[in-house]
């Protein structure tokens, strides 16, 4: 008999289709309560997200769960170490999706920077023609600080060095093997660098990580990029900074609640706002499910996954 496996999220129809012919695959979202406890003694593979949250209890609920397979990097929605003490295998998808990943937080730092939504509502709005948009701030040759220096951090960096930026960053310990200068403190990082990119795990260690001290120590002149985690920044913290005018910009990909983004971030001009998309280009997507579906054949084989968690 095929595998059972637990969908939480919709999934591409690429993926939907692939792992429909190789599994039993159900829909969470379209159990009852009742569906849910017969189903529960066969479900062998839970499809995840990065997006998704698997608490102890709710791992404990499928006591014929193996696998976890989570199609994206981010894990931190899923209890580890109940996953751990039931036995069941956590697997992602990283490294595929690094490249696109950093071309969309340098595109967020351009446009965050350099004011385009603004720039263009001037445009379509008609006021060119009673004069000249305001003058914008560089981006090459500037400070760029990155909180994280794992594969997403050193993609970031690669691209910044293109624009001539000098480069630093914090982290857990100092890399051997790159030539950027290492902080051992963020908020002493933020002092030092016009712009700050956010790239580390989410998490209860990393939980505000950005609070109202580093974007005071970023400045008036400063601008934060988060492509990570959205519960990496302080949101209150960082809509006080942005309006007060104790921060230039921000250009976000993901937060703490999402879909829901607070109002207040809404109404400020001078952030751009994504739908966590930073990852969602075609490429990276048909990589993350063709992993996805490697790890869940290697676990069903009898073999080691190819990327699992730890």
């Amino acid at each position: 008999m095929k595998p059972t496996l637990l969908l939480l999220s919709p999934l591409p129809a690429d993926l939907n289709e692939r792992l429909a012919a190789h599994f039993n695959c159900h829909q969470r979202s379209q159990l009852d309560e009742q569906g849910t406890s017969a189903l529960a003694p066969v479900v062998r593979g839970i499809i995840a997200t990065g997006e998704s949250v698997l608490t102890r209890e709710e791992i404990a609920r499928w006591p014929a769960l193996e696998i976890i397979a989570v199609l994206g990097v981010g894990y931190d929605g899923i209890d580890l170490g109940a996953a751990r003490d039931h036995g069941v295998r956590v697997t992602h998808t990283p490294g595929v999706s690094s490249e696109d990943i950093a071309d969309f937080a340098m595109a967020l730092l351009l446009c965050a920077t350099r004011q385009l939504l603004p720039a263009d509502r001037f445009v379509r709005q008609g006021r060119w023609t009673a004069g000249r948009y305001p003058l914008t701030r560089r981006v090459s040759g500037g400070r760029l600080g990155i909180v994280g220096l794992g594969r997403i951090g050193r993609a970031v960096a690669a691209r910044a060095e293109a624009f001539g930026m000098s480069i630093a960053y914090t982290g857990r310990t100092p890399k051997t093997d790159v030539p950027y200068r290492w902080y051992d403190d963020l908020q002493a990082l933020a002092s030092d660098v016009d712009f700050l990119v956010v790239c580390a795990k989410g998490g209860p260690e990393t939980d505000g990580l950005v609070n109202a001290a580093v974007l005071n120590a970023l400045g008036p002149s400063g601008v934060l990029v988060n492509i990570a985690r959205g519960s990496l920044i302080d949101e209150h913290a960082l809509v006080s900074a942005l309006r007060d005018g104790r921060l230039l910009a921000a250009g976000l990909d993901v937060f703490r609640n999402e879909p829901n983004i607070p109002a207040a971030l809404l109404e400020l001009p001078n952030v751009v706002l994504t739908p966590h998309m930073a990852s969602t280009t075609e490429a990276t997507v048909r990589a993350m499910a063709d992993l996805l579906f490697d790890n869940l054949a290697a676990h069903f084989a009898g073999q080691p996954a190819l990327t699992p968690v730890g």
